[in-house]
């Protein structure tokens, strides 16, 4: 994606005037029908793509970095527009024709396709739409193709009507789940980081880490995944959180690839972090049809496991160069921390509540951000209050108003953040605030641009697969290789996920693989949840990986290292990102799905033991440096305990009570050998 190369990364104070007022207009429609929904579904997804459109044309130059030209920019943002409208206005005159496309149809449709694919190159670049037109060609010419990929074939009208209109192409469920779920969780983390919510979780983490061994790099583990509950998105973490820790890593003696390497890695971690996770987790849900809970929870292990090892990997890396921390005077109280802005938490553990509680992502979107604005909006009101008893009562007043959100509807709730606008309108520092959530609506409609294009065009890819079954076709390939060898399926899926993730990002990556790889797994017996777990994670991890790693070249410019540098850093911290996913398909435990919580334990323990050891061998260090042939012993330590075989645990647990006990007898030899 090349987002930070153009005019939308600007402060929204920069904004053109008009850019400004259509963002704000996108984020007010997208409130509204979340609260309310005055629309039909399909004219939700249409606004949606239609105001995306809009914001693209008008900030993204056709090549370039120069502004767009406003007159050519003002013409493709309104077609983009008038495509929505004309959903809108013909909405039941298109449900009687369904199929039966006039002139005006299919001029509309085609625009629409022209449009998105456009938008699509400028927002991240040629890759995806490369891929997206390869399958378009494959619907329109696939007839001449020889053997088993040959379809019937299929006239322009099947193809745009297939694209264009109904809930198959463009409109789809990533359209939807974009327009819905993932719009009101953007806005969620926009508020709250506009608020200072960063400032809390890095001051936090100083506090608790910062003085101890590593201490830099162990803030940005922890700054990452706390930040990771709240955006959910692995590039915004890089740019964010690895502004402060990044500097911070080198400034204490870390190898600025290392220091690249270990904000990349966490903050790509967010993706896989409960409760928010990423835009995939709720695609996910929405594509096989389970609660949001179900993704989170089969997602928390194996975050563990990844945050786990990553701090693991660092600590080791500062064992082995003997990296201070910070001295204790130097790092901030982390308890201040929170007291100075606890009250940015209330949403967040809300939010969290309601998630788990099994009430939808839509509805604990909305109540989120609902309390964030009041949150924000009341502590600014109630900061210039002197009487310590009305400052209680306004915080009881917003306990009741939690309590009670489900009874009072949603109706009330829009009014106390209109009350509580207008109260900010007239007192001193209130108009301050005010502009904050403006520019917090604005900035969402931003951070909601790569995701929402993304989403619109892999419809591509799901309107032709829907249409021509393409994906059988792929899925009899995998399935005959995995009739002999399911390792084997398992790693053509992997290489297939991060080869596309080279030029494509986290989302239709996923929608691309899970169309036709998670089927094929889950007919060899691999779960459904976890075949497309197995999908989600690689897709995360091509962003790690070289040549294009995306989250590595985020860093690259803040740590003054070449992005394939880091990269080279990244996979060797993420170790466990690439090891858990095959885990969880020879033992679903991994990922709650097996039969008892001490089987689950059980094999929570031999991750983590097998990671610990790899951790290890891939800096070379444990206790004291390690030799080469000891470094082999605790790879076949931690292979034998990926393993799912009985004998592969005892062979296993064997091997690394030899490593351990060869290791620190060795240690102690060479340490009286050194005194004596």
């Amino acid at each position: 994606m090349t987002e930070q190369n153009h005019g939308l990364t600007a402060s929204p104070s920069e904004w053109p005037k008009a850019l400004f007022y259509v963002a704000l207009l996108f984020s007010i429609f997208q409130i509204t029908t979340a609260a309310f929904h005055p629309v039909s579904s399909q004219i939700l997804r249409a606004m949606h793509v239609g105001f995306l459109l809009m914001v693209v044309f008008l900030s993204i130059p056709l090549v370039g970095k120069h502004k767009p030209r406003q007159p050519l920019a003002w013409l493709l943002g309104l077609a983009g527009m008038g495509t929505a409208i004309y959903q809108w206005v013909f909405e039941a005159d298109l449900i009687q024709r369904s199929g039966d496309l006039t002139s005006a149809d299919m001029a509309v449709g085609l625009v629409l396709t022209v449009l998105v694919f456009e938008a699509a190159r400028r927002v991240m670049g040629i890759a995806l739409p490369l891929i997206c037109g390869l399958f378009l060609a494959y619907a329109l010419l696939g007839q001449y193709l020889p053997g088993d990929l040959a379809h019937r074939g299929y006239g322009l009208d099947q193809v745009v009507n297939q694209l264009a209109f109904g809930t198959e192409g463009f409109y789809g469920t990533p359209t939807y789940v974009s327009a819905t779920y993932i719009f009101l969780f953007i806005l969620f983390g926009s508020f709250l980081e506009q608020a200072g919510m960063i400032k809390l979780f890095t001051d936090f983490a100083m506090g608790l880490f910062g003085h101890k061994l590593g201490g830099p790099a162990k803030v940005s583990v922890v700054s990452s995944a706390l930040m990771g509950t709240i955006t959910g998105s692995g590039v915004a973490n890089v740019v964010t959180t690895g502004q402060f820790t990044i500097p911070l890593m080198k400034r204490f003696g870390y190898k600025a690839a290392f220091a690249g390497g270990v904000e990349s890695t966490s903050s790509m971690g967010s993706q896989i972090m409960p409760p928010i996770m990423g835009a995939v987790a709720f695609i996910m849900a929405e594509t096989i049809n389970v609660p949001f809970i179900e993704v989170a929870k089969a997602a928390l292990m194996p975050a563990l496991l990844y945050f786990g090892s990553v701090f693991w990997m660092v600590h080791l890396e500062a064992k082995r160069a003997n990296l201070k921390g910070l001295p204790k005077d130097q790092c901030p109280n982390p308890w201040a921390a929170v007291k100075a802005r606890w009250y940015l938490l209330i949403p967040l553990f809300v939010l969290i509540y309601l998630l788990f509680s099994g009430r939808t992502p839509l509805f604990s979107g909305m109540v989120g951000l609902a309390l964030t604005a009041i949150v924000i909006l009341g502590s600014a009101i109630i900061l210039r209050v002197s009487s310590f008893a009305l400052r209680i009562a306004f915080w009881v007043a917003l306990g009741v108003l939690c309590a009670g959100f489900f009874q009072l509807g949603i109706g009330v709730v829009f009014g106390v953040v209109g009350l509580l606008v207008a109260i900010c309108w007239f007192i001193k520092g209130g108009r301050d605030t005010l502009v904050i959530c403006l520019h917090a609506l604005v900035e969402g409609a931003r951070h909601a641009v790569p995701v929402g294009i993304a989403c619109a065009l892999v419809g591509v890819i799901i309107g032709v697969v829907s249409l021509t079954g393409v994906a059988s076709t792929f899925a009899g390939y995998i399935l005959a290789i995995g009739q002999e060898n399911l390792f084997l399926s398992l790693v053509l899926t992997m290489l297939t996920c991060l080869v596309l993730g080279m030029g494509i990002p986290t989302i239709p990556n996923y929608i691309i693989t899970s169309s036709i790889a998670a089927p094929a797994l889950l007919e060899l017996g691999v779960p459904l949840i976890v075949s497309h777990m197995f999908v989600f994670y690689f897709g995360i991890m091509a962003d790690l990986t070289p040549p294009v790693a995306l989250a590595c070249f985020a860093a690259a410019p803040i740590a003054k290292e070449t992005g394939l540098k880091i990269s080279l850093w990244a996979i060797r911290i993420a170790v466990a990102g690439f090891v858990v996913p095959f885990m969880a398909v020879y033992e679903p435990a991994l990922m709650l799905q097996g039969d008892s919580w001490l089987t689950t334990v059980y094999v929570l323990f031999k991750a983590a033991m097998a990671i610990g050891i790899w951790g290890a061998v891939f800096t070379s260090f444990l206790h004291w440096k390690m030799a080469w042939w000891e470094r082999a012993l605790g790879f076949a330590a931690g292979a034998s305990l990926i393993l799912a075989t009985p004998t592969s645990d005892e062979i296993g647990f064997a091997l690394v009570a030899l490593f351990l006990a060869q290791h620190f007898w060795r240690g102690r030899r060479r340490a009286r050998a050194t005194v004596a």
